[in-house]
Formats: structure tokens, sequence, C-alpha cells
């Protein structure tokens, strides 16, 4: 896996082994980044289920101002701080460890972009918009970018959200949202 493009474009990036965490993959990234283009630049971008840090460093690399790598699992966040120090992004990144359910209310600040790609098949999706929602996170003109499986349909206005964009690319459908 590897920065598609930007100031970090082409470093490759430490993967986990095993798997536990099914990081993006590169053609749906450089696809989602295509969708979200012009939001990107001086954006603070939350990246709730991080695992690599993958998406978040590449919203950094692409010119976001800030990002927050959230994840719960020890092997991740050491993971997300390897690859942060590898694109010498410690200025521009926070690492927030815990659950989404701790992660997103605990956001320091509202993010003009929320990347949401929690485990396919356990439905997270429905509680992750509804605490965006009740704590406020997300800002006046910002977006909700959901990955998830092709199987989870996403209704058209969800929590209070609009679906503005749906692309499928093989079983993987990319969902933007924007209040």
């Amino acid at each position: 896996m590897r920065i598609v493009a930007g100031d970090f474009k082409g470093r490759r990036l430490f993967m986990p082994e095993g798997r536990d965490v099914r990081p993006t993959t590169e053609k749906v990234k450089e696809a989602i980044f295509s969708m979200i283009q012009f939001e990107v630049p001086d954006a603070v971008f939350a990246d709730i289920f991080s695992g690599t840090g993958s998406m978040g460093l590449e919203a950094l690399s692409r010119g976001a101002e800030k990002c927050y790598f959230c994840d719960k699992s020890p092997a991740s966040l050491a993971l997300i701080r390897q690859n942060i120090e590898l694109c010498r992004a410690e200025e521009w990144s926070e690492v927030m460890a815990g659950d989404y359910t701790k992660t997103i209310p605990g956001l320091p600040e509202k993010a003009d972009i929320i990347f949401l790609d929690p485990p396919y098949k356990k439905e997270l999706l429905p509680e992750c918009f509804r605490l965006i929602r009740e704590y406020d996170r997300l800002s006046e003109d910002g977006i909700i970018v959901a990955e998830h499986g092709e199987r989870e349909t996403l209704p058209e206005v969800f929590e209070g959200y609009t679906k503005i964009k749906e692309k499928q690319y093989g079983s993987i459908v990319v969902s933007v949202f924007t209040p």
C-alpha cells in the first residue's frame, strides 16, 4: 500500500500481518479522493476506523490541514504511528485510541471530512451517523464518506444527512453524505 498523490506520493506504508485489518485498496482510495478532491485542501479529516492510517495520510498528503486517526486496536495504533512517522506527518496528526463510541464524541473539533470504514457485516454505520449528529462532530459544509459492503444499503437520507454520491467498486460501495 502506498500514498497515491500529493506531498507523500509514492511512500510505501507499513502494513499489518494477517487479516485483522482490511485496508482500503489503492484503486478504491484513488476513486474516493477523486470524488472528494475539492473538499480535502485545508480540511480537518477524521479517519474513524483508521487501521493503517492510509486514508488519513492520503488526505494530509493532498493538503488536509489536520487528521485525527482513530482506532481501538493496539496493533493498529502502533502501525498508524509508524506510518505517520514514515511520512513525517506528526505535526498535522493526532492519534486517538478507543472504540468509535468514544472517539467520535471525543473529537476535539468538528471535522470537515469524516471517513468511516467499519468492519463489514457488523452494521456499525447507523450508530456512527447517530453519534456524529448527536455530538455535532461534522462542520456545516462537511461530508461523511462511508465505505461499506455491497450488501449494506444506505438510505438516501440517514440520520439527517443526505446522500450526494454513491459509487460501487466490485463488492465495495462508497457513499458520500452531507448535512
